[in-house]
């Protein structure tokens, strides 16, 4: 069995990961998925074996909890009528803290589209914290190893994604990926009995 799977719907959120990882790192693997559920689904039939599962990016805020730049880790993935509960964010958000960076656990749904106004307020009342449109499909296939979700917050219902704002809350949502490999590390040590290492790369799956 395979170590640590990090995986990311962008190239550019791959590369940020990446390059925050220890050099000469071993047992850990970053892919892109490419955006949306559709291209999740398809790249998490491509997974293979992993022995923990990071699904990490950008994410929105659906209510006021959350700001632009901040750090959800996600209690629960919410995906066309599933849960898939993720049983050790509290132990990654502790690590996080650790490491300077902050986190709130909760909720994260996965949407099959862009998800705006009304829609981002019904999933508020229900609890969420924020939506992504690639974890679903991807928590499908950890089948009950360890999973983790990140998102780091670029746009929220009073920061739209559409804004003059965009491009310098992308760029430091981007400085806090790179922040996010080496405790993800820690988090998949901590979770994992046995690792068997394989060389770090970057992919990008059909």
């Amino acid at each position: 069995m395979t170590g640590l799977l990090i995986c990311a719907a962008l190239r550019i959120e791959a590369r940020a990961i990446r390059r925050g990882l220890p050099p000469r790192l071993t047992g850990t693997r970053v892919i892109v998925t490419g955006i949306g559920p559709r291209r999740a689904a398809r790249a998490a039939a491509y997974l293979g074996d992993q022995a923990a599962m990071a699904v990490v990016g950008f994410g929105g805020a659906v209510g006021g909890s959350l700001r632009p730049g901040d750090v959800l880790v996600a209690s629960e993935v919410r995906f066309r009528g599933q849960v898939h509960d993720c049983p050790t964010a509290s132990l990654l958000a502790e690590e996080l803290a650790r490491a300077g960076l902050p986190a709130k656990v909760g909720p994260l749904v996965t949407a099959d589209r862009v998800v705006r106004g009304a829609e981002r307020r019904r999933l508020a009342a229900l609890g969420a914290h924020a939506v992504d449109m690639e974890t679903g499909p991807l928590a499908r296939a950890a089948a009950g190893r360890p999973l983790a979700a990140v998102r780091v917050i670029v746009d929220t219902p009073q920061a739209p994604l559409l804004s003059p704002a965009t491009l310098a809350r992308g760029l430091a949502a981007r400085r806090t990926l790179r922040s996010l490999g080496p405790v993800l590390v820690r988090w998949a040590a901590a979770t994992i009995p046995e690792t068997v290492p394989f060389p770090l790369s970057e992919e990008s799956l059909p």
